[in-house]
């Protein structure tokens, strides 16, 4: 985990501290849940989001705009859930079939009621790409042109993706009920 050493007087960083931290304030629940979902886990979603928001201190004077803040910190939340989840490949420990441990957190348990699990189970199955692509369209209820600038592809592929997904997805809950 990062963590920021001794806040920078608000004159020394450019408003970025407090801007980062309003923003965080209000959306950093909600990317943890995102990010839950790509990683079923919390610590490593908490770790995700963390990142994502020091990454976007460090940059704020890099940044176009203060509109730019929250796709920026949702695209880097998705790039660092991406990763984690490569590292989990490359290091042999994927994770089995079960969304939910023994080891969570009443809160957790509460965040993924147990009437999703199975709908979460199946999104876990299904390829990266077309996972990303569902839970920002229906979870974050994001339209395909912010879901394509958070991803880094077209519009189409987000419509053709999100298509595929959602066949895949119902197949996958009709084999479970099997």
């Amino acid at each position: 985990m990062t963590e920021l050493s001794a806040p920078l007087p608000a004159s020394a960083d450019g408003g970025a501290q407090a801007a980062v931290t309003a923003l965080y304030e209000v959306h950093a629940i909600g990317l943890i849940r995102l990010a839950m979902i790509m990683l079923g886990d919390r610590a490593s979603a908490e770790d995700a989001v963390q990142e994502a928001f020091f990454g976007l201190y460090r940059r704020w004077h890099l940044l176009a705009g203060p509109e730019k803040a929250l796709p920026y910190v949702r695209s880097a939340v998705l790039n660092g859930c991406r990763t984690q989840l490569r590292s989990r490949i490359r290091a042999g420990r994927r994770q089995s079939g079960g969304l939910l441990s023994d080891v969570w957190s009443p809160e957790t348990v509460v965040l993924l009621a147990e009437e999703h699990q199975e709908v979460l189970a199946g999104l876990r199955r299904l390829p990266p790409r077309q996972r990303e692509v569902l839970v920002l369209r229906y979870y974050l209820d994001l339209p395909p042109d912010e879901i394509a600038r958070s991803m880094g592809i077209s519009e189409g592929t987000v419509k053709s993706t999100a298509s595929r997904a959602l066949a895949s997805l119902g197949k996958l809950l009709r084999e479970e009920e099997a």
